[in-house]
């Protein structure tokens, strides 16, 4: 059993949780991910670890409610439990000195992007932060992306905060001004992340994407997190979650991600009912 030692609602529907992991803590590194069940009857998801702290053998998870997992995840406060927490998983992101790395966000992958953006940072490179959301109240992490970039640049739907439009058209902006961009990191729905991959390939600047795709046992051997990168049959659990953008087959993808969604909002609706104080 891991227990939560902290929760914070960071906006609707968006939440904070640290939970005491202390030998995932250890070795987690930007880019890893856990799989956690909350309950034995509970289904396996994938999360990325955004911080750990190996003194306090703490990491720190952040989610967005979708269904029913994260919607029962939702529910658990400060001193509860999760029964099943497997990591970290997955290939670290590659952390160099580059140059001048973007890194772009959408929504709750901007929580995602966080420990990247750092580590990038860390490393040398002058690191400049795109991040999006649909209005002003669903965006995250703002002063702590801020504390470790150097520059960002915002955008929403409804042009509450920064720019109005997409995170696409703010870096469209930053290569009109003649930026010089050594590699791109995108995390966040698919659809942004192969609006940029189409940007960026024609101009061959590296871009790096992390997938969140459903996992069952996240070892490689169920095939649901099936992806297909430059013609190869790839696995995000254990090849991912960051592949070459440019080599990736959006359309298999995004075909695959709708697999079970008529299941998933089948599940969130008897949650729901089962939970009805939570949603009046």
């Amino acid at each position: 059993m891991y227990k939560i030692l902290d929760k914070e609602e960071l906006a609707p529907t968006i939440y904070r949780i640290e939970v005491s992991a202390p030998l995932i803590a250890e070795r987690a590194k930007a880019g890893n991910f856990v799989v956690l069940k909350i309950n034995e009857r509970g289904e396996r998801i994938p999360l990325t670890i955004v911080s750990a702290d190996a003194d306090k053998g703490t990491i720190t998870l952040i989610f967005q409610v979708i269904g029913k997992t994260t919607a029962h995840l939702a529910t658990l406060r400060a001193g509860g439990h999760i029964q099943d927490l497997l990591g970290p998983l997955g290939h670290p992101t590659q952390i160099d000195d580059f140059g001048c790395v973007v890194v772009i966000g959408g929504g709750v992958g901007t929580a995602e992007l966080f420990p990247i953006a750092k580590a990038m940072s860390e490393a040398g490179n002058y690191v400049i932060s795109l991040i999006g959301a649909r209005n002003k109240e669903l965006m995250i992490l703002e002063h702590e992306i801020r504390r470790v970039t150097d520059e960002v640049w915002m955008a929403t739907d409804d042009g509450s905060c920064g720019l109005r439009g997409l995170v696409t058209d703010l870096l469209k902006k930053l290569l009109e001004n003649g930026a010089k961009i050594d590699r791109v990191v995108a995390i966040g729905p698919l659809p942004m992340m192969r609006a940029i991959a189409l940007i960026t390939a024609p101009l061959n600047i590296k871009t790096i994407v992390s997938l969140s795709s459903n996992m069952v046992d996240a070892t490689g051997m169920c095939g649901t997190c099936r992806v297909t990168v430059g013609g190869d049959v790839k696995f995000t659990c254990v090849d991912g979650p960051e592949f070459d953008a440019a080599r990736l087959d959006f359309t298999e993808l995004m075909s695959r991600d709708k697999r079970f969604s008529i299941e998933e909002r089948a599940s969130f609706e008897r949650f729901k009912k089962e939970h009805k104080k939570c949603y009046e």
